[in-house]
């Protein structure tokens, strides 16, 4: 009986060790799947009043959103750029207080969100050339970049590349890539493991991972920045923002908002503060 039981516990023991491989060995395709495939959340709203559904040209994709008209006379085009999971259906909001205000306002979901074309997101290394295009279309006159964890990190890396961007507000960015999934990896992940999974993703969605860096891309900016984060985020710690903002070399301003999480720095002053600033950019670009 004795010999029994320590069999059944040793095949046990064998089945977990066993099943604890399987999983490990299968743990870089997820880790590298969630980074590239995040849920994708269709659009299930008509254009606002002022807007009307238009198509984009992406860098060899189609990208699906809307575009907006200023009421009254014209100021600029916004170009509003949502975060990870997100759409277009976010900007509302934007479109309802910056059209008000005399801005043109474009909105389109990120490749691979919404009903966009693009079989992965790559965080900023195919999307900052999406947004190119994007600015391909529209008029001329001051453009203004708003964008949103994800969007923000795509504004600051096209702003680099791209002298029509007048201005760019950056709402709670991550610094680098690599840096913000390391992050957010579940424990179960070894750095061993991380690595694979980084290099999976690599190779599927065909780009460096470790390019992906508004922070690098800071450096090269020459339009005035505006960083907002919350000090009690957790999801991107605003050591992100901070060191973003240490490496802009241009006009730049960093608002850290007291009490503020994830998606929740935008409020009421904040949106306040965002207009002033705006309003000083634009008066210095039409001086």
């Amino acid at each position: 009986m004795k010999a029994l039981v320590a069999w059944g516990a040793g095949l046990a023991g064998a089945v977990v060790a066993t099943a604890g491989a399987v999983i490990a060995s299968q743990l870089p395709a997820v880790g590298a799947g969630a980074l590239l495939h995040p849920v994708r959340r269709h659009v299930g709203l008509p254009p606002p009043d002022t807007c009307e559904s238009a198509s984009f040209p992406g860098e060899g994709i189609t990208l699906k959103g809307w575009r907006c008209r200023a009421v009254g006379d014209r100021r600029a085009a916004l170009v509003y750029l949502h975060g990870v999971t997100d759409n277009r259906t976010s900007a509302a909001g934007v479109i309802e207080r910056f059209g008000s205000r005399g801005f043109d306002v474009v909105a389109y979901d990120s490749r691979a969100h919404g009903e966009s074309e693009g079989g992965a997101c790559t965080y900023g290394w195919f999307e900052k050339q999406d947004l190119c295009r994007v600015l391909d279309t529209i008029g001329s006159g001051p453009i203004v970049l708003l964008g949103t964890s994800l969007g923000a990190a795509v504004a600051l890396q096209a702003a680099a590349i791209e002298p029509r961007v007048s201005a760019v507000v950056a709402v709670e960015v991550f610094s680098d890539l690599r840096s913000i999934a390391t992050e957010r990896v579940p424990f179960v992940f070894t750095g061993r493991l991380l690595r694979r999974a980084f290099s999976l993703a690599e190779q599927e969605a065909r780009f460096p991972i470790d390019a992906v860096s508004p922070e690098r891309a800071a450096a090269h900016v020459a339009a005035p920045v505006l960083l907002i984060h919350g000090d009690a985020d957790t999801a991107t710690g605003p050591h992100h923002s901070r060191r973003v903002f240490a490496a802009l070399m241009g006009p730049k301003r960093l608002i850290v908002v007291p009490g503020a999480r994830h998606n929740g720095s935008l409020r009421a002053d904040v949106w306040d503060e965002i207009d002033r600033w705006l309003d000083g950019v634009l008066e210095a670009t039409a001086g």
